[in-house]
């Protein structure tokens, strides 16, 4: 590997072996900030070297990302993750190293020696950050071959198969859209640790290897082959161990934690995933939320400096408010299209509905909402695209759709006109707001039904007609979430987020039934009413993570995991730590986890968190690279105490 060069790596060796000589401290503080690339292999990245380096003797190494032979000249286009460089191998000047490069085809890995030269005047490549100059080689040498990949890796727009593309991941990560993401998630990364040492935050890693909790979804449980018949579970998020390590006095702790859930799969969901996990002792809901605000503002400011946040403070909207005017915890703010309540226009001056068309009339008459949204330009819609939106809305469990139609010249023409009548039609309309061209969707059932379906039609038609600003970001807060939600099959009230969340203070006296015993538990009980200490923070539509300020104290923590439903043994089996804890006195704490790879993937404009993540699994849970789940090796469930009973594999 004799190159004849003096390498990066060995003058800078060099430099510090003469600096510790000589005490200069300096030099060892700026050696630790100027990392060094430079290896036997190379001097220099492939996306390093600039028209100031010219003549100087340079190493390159890295996969030939394209090679064009013009007989005496070969061209080649030398990449690693750092860059293109190109080099020209001349047979007259390196007739060895134009030999090898004969050998060269896409995807080799080659190591190149040569000198750094400007390229001739109206050659450079103004879209490389080497394009002002070329490395002419004298020695090529080749490191590994390679055979044809499955897809083209120097062509970052073409459509591949993503099952081809999961299959091959080694190969899709060289492509440079996979590339430039996986990079951006490590800066996200890196700056979300830096911002919280900063703040003195202490970053522990907690087991991954745990006993089953309640937490809202499955576990995916490990046999114990030391204590045969036990398992542990798989975290589904260090909840529990976070708050210990709260009682044990760390005052501030975070973890970019692993995490696990065994559940159906989606664009923004993952058997396993990775989340900023933090808790805070001696805060209130407040302070949490304002430290998380100020990370997250920091956070863009390092990895997307040039894209604008809508506004700052992020926006603060209560469950009761985000529901009431976009029928979603996690809105999109980057565009309006907000929830109008009808009833106003539908119903007569006694407060009697009276709008002549018998759907709105019934539900407004058995306490339901009629509700409408206004989609602009829509008005010209066909019969086929209406069609369309009222399919889509029985898909989210709507009933029906009713539209109605502002044309140009402000007439209205809808379906349910002739019930209406004219006035009825046009106070709906000004009810709205909706303008000449706009069409007008209303839902009518249930309060909480058609505040959903509106929200999710708002959805879907905000991203149709392009209402969102691509290139903002549109944080908000939201809090107040009702503390529990009724489980009708096990006639028990559920967290509505974990069960440790605190409950507002002045809505502790809530937490009873009206029988007076918690474990009669009613649909009609106070503590229905009762809103937690719960934050959730969106993004651009997506809910980005959620926290809360917890239970502290013993008996209100028994209290509360008893209207869910838990015996004092049910307690004690799966919750017995946090409560013993409890008793030696906790801090008044609370913390939030925010998705990373949903974090990662909104700021790569990315509407699936594969695409941010370096091995994920396909929608149906498999790794087709690793070719897992598989059939365990012969003996791995005997020496577990294990067997097979479930239905036949195919």
């Amino acid at each position: 590997m004799a190159t004849g060069l003096t390498t990066t790596a060995g003058a800078r060796a060099e430099r510090l072996a003469q600096a510790a000589e000589q005490n200069d401290y300096d030099t060892f503080a700026m050696s630790d900030s100027t990392p060094s690339f430079a290896t036997p292999y190379r001097t220099h990245t492939c996306g390093e070297l600039r028209a100031s380096d010219s003549g100087v003797p340079a190493r390159l190494a890295g996969w030939v990302h394209r090679r064009r032979d013009h007989g005496q000249l070969i061209f080649l286009d030398l990449r690693d993750r750092y860059g293109i460089t190109q080099v020209i191998v001349d047979a007259t000047q390196a007739p060895l190293a134009h030999a090898a490069a004969s050998r060269l085809r896409n995807e080799f890995v080659v190591s190149v020696s040569g000198t750094v030269a400007l390229r001739l005047e109206g050659t450079g490549n103004a879209r490389l950050a080497t394009g002002a100059i070329e490395l002419r080689a004298s020695e090529v040498e080749i490191l590994a071959e390679a055979k044809t990949p499955p897809f083209y890796i120097n062509e970052p727009d073409a459509p591949i198969d993503e099952a081809l593309r999961l299959r091959y991941r080694y190969l899709d990560i060289r492509r440079e859209p996979m590339l430039r993401r996986l990079l951006l998630r490590s800066r996200l990364v890196q700056a979300i640790r830096e911002i919280h040492h900063e703040h003195g935050f202490v970053e522990i890693e907690t087991p991954n290897l745990i006993r089953s909790t309640p937490e809202g979804a499955r576990d995916f449980i490990v046999p114990s082959r030391l204590k045969p018949g036990t398992v542990y579970a798989l975290p589904q998020s260090p909840q529990q161990l976070k708050q210990l390590l709260m009682v044990g006095g760390l005052d501030r702790y975070f973890q970019i934690a692993r995490c696990y859930r065994d559940e159906d799969l989606r664009g923004d969901r993952q058997p396993e995933f990775t989340q900023l996990d933090l808790e805070m002792s001696f805060v209130d809901e407040a302070a949490v939320i304002g430290f998380v605000e100020d990370v997250a503002i920091r956070v863009m400011a390092a990895v997307v400096p040039d894209r604008p946040l809508l506004q700052v403070p992020f926006p603060r909207l209560t469950f009761a408010e985000a529901i009431e005017r976009f029928g979603s915890d996690k809105p999109d703010l980057r565009f309006g299209m907000e929830l109008v309540d009808l009833a106003p226009a539908l119903t007569d001056p006694s407060g009697d509905p009276g709008s002549g068309f018998r759907v709105f009339d019934e539900a407004l008459a058995g306490g339901g909402r009629v509700g409408a949204i206004v989609a602009p330009g829509l008005a010209t819609a066909s019969r086929s695209q209406t069609d369309e939106l009222a399919e889509l809305a029985r898909g989210y469990g709507a009933k029906g759709l009713v539209w109605l139609a502002v044309e140009a010249d402000g007439s209205i023409r809808s379906s349910i006109a002739k019930f209406l009548g004219p006035e009825r039609t046009a106070s709906v309309v000004a009810r709205t707001g909706a303008t000449p061209g706009d069409l007008v969707l209303v839902i009518a059932d249930r309060p909480e039904v058609t505040a959903d379906i509106l929200g999710r039609l708002r959805s879907e038609l905000g991203s149709r007609l392009g209402l969102a600003d691509p290139n903002v970001f549109a944080y908000c807060w939201i809090t107040q979430f009702p503390m529990y939600k009724w489980d009708k099959q096990n006639r028990r009230w559920d967290a509505t987020h974990n069960p440790f969340s605190g409950v507002r203070p002045e809505d502790v006296d809530l937490l009873t039934t009206t029988s007076g015993d918690l474990a009669r538990t009613a649909p009609d009980d106070p503590a229905g009413r009762a809103r937690a200490l719960q934050y959730d923070l969106a993004l651009n539509g997506w809910e980005l993570g959620g926290g809360s300020i917890r239970i502290n104290q013993h008996d209100l923590l028994a209290r509360s995991f008893a209207l869910q439903g838990q015996t004092a043994a049910g307690m004690a089996e799966k919750f017995g730590a946090v409560l013993d804890a409890f008793e030696y006195g906790a801090p008044p704490h609370g913390g939030i986890a925010l998705g990373i790879d949903r974090w990662a993937a909104l700021l790569s404009d990315q509407t699936n968190i594969r695409e941010v993540m370096a091995f994920p699994k396909t929608q149906s849970g498999s790794d087709l690279m690793l070719d897992a789940p598989s059939e365990p090796e012969p003996g791995q469930y005997a020496e577990l105490g294990l067997r097979y009973v479930g239905p036949t594999r195919t």
